[in-house]
């Protein structure tokens, strides 16, 4: 009998650049890939907030680097990528996390605007950065790129058309990327959060998300960014060598919930 094979579970040595890292589940991401061994880019366009998240780290005794990047920017993608791959040598595991939101209705005098930074943020910028890895990628061992939708991409709320949309493409974007890269052997997949406990849902009042919680979620709850940093790192360790395209909702069941 074929003894049952080892696979590492680790990222030790590996390489990740995290983008919307300096909060919310890109920090813990951040610091969990840290954890198990993973030298970090912290991108966010929050300055302060990504060196807080490198000195966490660093603190930890882990390997980490800050930057600053707007990803409205985008013309700056490519070369903050390059950079890192410079200095950690090389890149192994992309994760596209970076956040924005804005309730707009469809009819509102700044629809316009809201829509095209919505798109840019959450959806455009994803397969830029990935474009810009993709010569590390191809170097690495055990290459692994991440993309963070979410439930809105597979359902919707009223308001959010342009954060729907933007949802719903990032999860076309991750199967097509799968097709397209597997013959490489990248695996690309995609987390769909539901209810969480980040900086986009902390001005909600706790009743109002206790009551959503009870209404909607099988566990009747709000989630951690943990948990979704958990199942991130998952599908980013070299074991993960066999699951790519898949669509995965972190949302304490509201996606299976019809009562």
């Amino acid at each position: 009998m074929t003894a049952v094979a080892r696979l590492e579970r680790s990222l030790n040595g590996a390489s990740a650049f995290i983008t919307g890292a300096g909060s919310g589940m890109g920090r813990a991401m951040a610091v969990l890939f840290s954890r198990e061994g993973a030298k970090v880019a912290v991108v966010d366009r929050n300055a302060s907030a990504a060196d807080a998240v490198v000195r966490e780290i660093e603190e930890e005794g882990g390997t980490a680097v800050a930057v600053a990047l707007d990803l409205l920017q985008l013309d700056r993608i490519a070369a903050a990528v390059e950079d890192i791959a410079d200095r950690f040598g090389g890149l192994d595991v992309v994760v596209n996390n970076a956040g924005y939101a804005a309730l707009t209705p469809i009819d509102a005098p700044d629809f316009r605007e809201n829509w095209d930074q919505q798109i840019t943020v959450l959806l455009t910028a994803q397969p830029l950065v990935i474009r810009a890895a993709m010569p590390f990628l191809r170097k690495s061992a055990h290459p692994r790129i991440l993309n963070i939708a979410s439930t809105e991409g597979l359902g919707a709320t009223a308001r959010q058309s342009a954060y729907s949309a933007a949802k719903a493409g990032v999860i076309g974007l991750t199967r097509s990327l799968a097709v397209e890269l597997g013959r490489e052997g990248m695996t690309v997949n995609c987390i769909c959060p539901g209810p969480i406990e980040t900086g986009i849902t902390h001005d909600i009042p706790a009743e109002d998300k206790a009551l959503y919680a009870k209404r909607r979620t099988a566990l009747r709850r709000y989630g951690k960014p943990e948990e979704v940093a958990h199942i991130a790192l998952s599908l980013c360790v070299p074991a993960a060598s066999f699951i790519t395209g898949a669509i995965i909702p972190v949302d304490g069941g509201l996606m299976a919930r019809n009562a």
